[in-house]
């Protein structure tokens, strides 16, 4: 199988945004009332969920990400990253903006806004683990739903392909390292033995096992493959708003208190998503690379792989942290703000090849 029929397949897949992924914010939206309604007048069954743990991993919710991100990586072929020479300065860019700008960038606005900016107005005790929430966020390149949105543009399929495999490949390395140092430089207590285990557990080993499965479906033709992965979409996101009543179950009371927490967190993501979409996008134009490549370039290196940020932040922090409060929101305006990138892309696109 080459990487050409199988990027086929992945297309074929995900030809637009679904029903279910397009009102993604409304379903997160209801999984939050619900969240902080069985949390306030039932916690003895989310007490009861939260006390499944071995070492320290909490069991239904190790299954749930599981069930979140190998569907996700099954769409990934790492064959793909053969063709990384033909699209070299795109790929060049997108490198630098996910690895080299985004996670401090999203540190800086993270201070700025949560540390200073807003501090009277959140819970002095999880100012910092709302930061760690958002570097987490911001140092997981999106994964799978960039497939959405290079489609919804009329991006490369090629690009999108060998970027997103790079980007993965990059992640097994890179993630804990630049956490870590994030995390240093925020002054927050860096768990090295647990972040180790998280990549282990929610990179290392979905990846082994999304591959496996993956060839074992392509050996019967691209077609399994396409059929695999539409009927395990509903799944994937099935498990993550099952994740997220858990979430605002046991943060229900806190968010009570204080309901514009979640509004407060959302102002440096959504600036931040602007901000590396447009320097990406920008970038390119100056290199003189094909819009077609320009703009799944801008939506990759925005938007973020937020099932394994709330994985990490679980993991890391615990269900009742700041730090997973903050990768949800994340969740939250995930699609209305790539949405309207998408939007201004696919406008923007001869002004873009009109460049000098």
């Amino acid at each position: 199988m080459t990487a050409t029929s199988a990027s086929r397949a992945e297309q074929a897949a995900v030809p637009s945004l679904g029903a279910f992924e397009r009102y993604l914010t409304l379903w997160v939206a209801l999984c939050i009332v619900a969240g902080i309604a069985l949390g306030h007048f039932a916690p003895a069954p989310l007490q009861a969920l939260g006390r499944m743990e071995i070492a320290q991993v909490n069991l239904p919710v190790a299954i749930l990400i599981w069930l979140m991100i190998i569907p996700m990586l099954l769409k990934i072929d790492f064959g793909a990253l053969g063709q990384v020479r033909e699209h070299w300065k795109g790929i060049g860019v997108t490198l630098f903006i996910n690895w080299a700008v985004k996670p401090f960038s999203m540190a800086l606005l993270g201070w700025l806004f949560v540390a200073t900016l807003f501090r009277p107005f959140l819970p002095a005790d999880q100012i910092d683990a709302y930061i760690a929430g958002l570097i987490l966020l911001a140092a997981a390149p999106c994964t799978a739903m960039v497939f959405v949105w290079s489609n919804l543009c009329d991006g490369e399929p090629h690009f999108t392909l060998t970027q997103v495999a790079l980007n993965d490949t990059i992640m097994v390395l890179a993630f804990a390292p630049i956490v870590g140092l994030l995390l240093g430089l925020s002054s927050i207590t860096v768990p090295w033995e647990t972040l180790f285990l998280s990549v282990v557990l929610y990179i290392v080993v979905p990846v082994i096992i999304a591959q496996a499965w993956r060839r074992a479906l392509l050996a019967q033709g691209p077609q399994a493959l396409a059929r695999t992965l539409a009927r395990l979409g509903p799944v994937s996101l099935t498990a993550l708003l099952a994740t997220l009543v858990l979430l605002f179950g046991f943060q229900g009371e806190q968010i009570l208190a204080q309901p514009l927490i979640i509004l407060m967190i959302a102002v440096p993501i959504t600036i931040q998503v602007y901000f590396n979409s447009g320097l990406a996008y920008f970038l390119n134009r100056r290199l003189g690379v094909a819009h077609c490549v320009a703009g799944p370039s801008a939506l990759i290196g925005a938007s973020n792989f937020f099932e394994l940020a709330v994985a990490a932040a679980i993991s890391l922090f615990g269900f009742h942290s700041g730090a997973a409060l903050a990768t949800v929101v994340g969740v939250l305006i995930e699609v209305p703000v790539m949405l309207s990138v998408v939007h201004i892309v696919n406008r923007s696109k001869q002004w873009y090849e009109a460049r000098s």
